[in-house]
């Protein structure tokens, strides 16, 4: 019998993360939508052929003939709803950032153990074999000692609508990009231990980050930097020094909009240069793979996720508690 998912937000990244790749596989059927209004839910409904259109977002948690549920709605709300369908016994899928902060991970740590049911955050760029490759290159030491990794992502979205321009709905550059970044510095050397710091003026629309500047520094030396902007052009890159060349990676996010090669260039210090490329592959294709395999599993408590949640979180207060201090004349 298929998997039925629920879908919790009438999106656009539903679409392209859920419906596309699950019109491809027989072992997942989306069963049903809530919208933000009825009308909103059902013209959804109509447009992509589901069988079900709920009136809100409580109505399909609580639908019997659900048993996964993917929440798309904006970052502050994630948490919530995310909650609210694990305690009705649902496997939930969350779009990245799972939620905003520590109290609102653990609790849903807890209602997932509880429920004895998973609770996944949709990352995409994760698991790509890139980073498997990346991983050999710190055991190797192929290049040398890995000693900082730096990240730019950086989109062209015009300041206007949408919960991306609206602080108190968990929008701003860092909510949009860190999951990227903190999924490639943990598949890479972990983030145990880390400290995180971050820095902007909060100085867009409505007071959000349109760009955002964070560090984590580890326990083994390494500092890992990330440069976020919403005001563009697109930039997404990763890059690997080590104390005898550097590797990396740009347009890692590509692939999002279809299948993509990604390439990895290393760059020696004395001038030989290797690149290292990987098949194209479909991010959203990839994902769902992921999920399905995970959701056989037995659920156990993802550490990993309250672990990027708990940076995330800590790198964002401390910019406000910066950009506060500077705007009293205290630094």
């Amino acid at each position: 019998m298929p998997r039925e998912l629920g879908l919790i937000g009438a999106t656009g990244i539903a679409v392209r993360a859920v419906l596309d790749p699950a019109r491809r596989r027989e072992d997942v059927r989306v069963r049903a939508v809530a919208a933000s209004t009825p009308e909103r839910a059902e013209t959804f409904r109509a447009e992509h052929g589901l069988p079900v259109a709920h009136a809100d977002y409580r109505a399909l948690v609580r639908d019997e003939g659900i048993d996964t549920v993917y929440v798309s709605l904006h970052n502050s709300a994630h948490a919530h709803w995310a909650a609210e369908a694990a305690r009705a016994g649902k496997h939930v899928v969350v779009e990245k950032p799972l939620c905003l902060g520590r109290r609102e991970a653990h609790a849903l740590r807890r209602a997932a153990g509880d429920a004895g049911v998973h609770v996944v955050e949709a990352v995409i760029t994760a698991g790509h074999p890139w980073q498997a490759a990346v991983r050999e290159l710190v055991a190797s030491r192929e290049l040398g000692e890995l000693s900082g990794i730096s990240s730019h992502i950086a989109f062209d979205l015009p300041p206007g609508g949408g919960y991306r321009f609206r602080p108190e709905l968990g929008g701003g550059a860092f909510h949009d990009t860190a999951s990227y970044w903190l999924d490639a510095v943990q598949a890479v050397v972990g983030l145990g231990g880390a400290t995180a710091s971050g820095h902007s003026e909060f100085s867009g629309p409505n007071g959000v980050d349109l760009e955002f500047d964070a560090v984590l520094r580890l326990p083994s030396g390494v500092r890992a930097e990330l440069r976020a902007s919403l005001v563009g052009p697109y930039r997404a890159d990763h890059e690997f020094r080590f104390t005898g060349g550097k590797a990396r990676l740009r347009n890692f996010l590509r692939p999002a909009a279809g299948p993509f090669p990604v390439n990895l260039v290393l760059q020696r210090d004395g001038g030989a240069r290797e690149v290292r490329s990987f098949p194209a592959v479909s991010y959203y294709d990839a994902q769902l793979d992921r999920i399905m395999a995970l959701l056989e599993r037995p659920a156990r408590a993802d550490d990993a996720v309250v672990e990027r949640v708990v940076v995330l979180e800590s790198a964002y207060l401390n910019a406000l508690e910066r950009c506060a201090r500077i705007g009293r004349g205290e630094a």
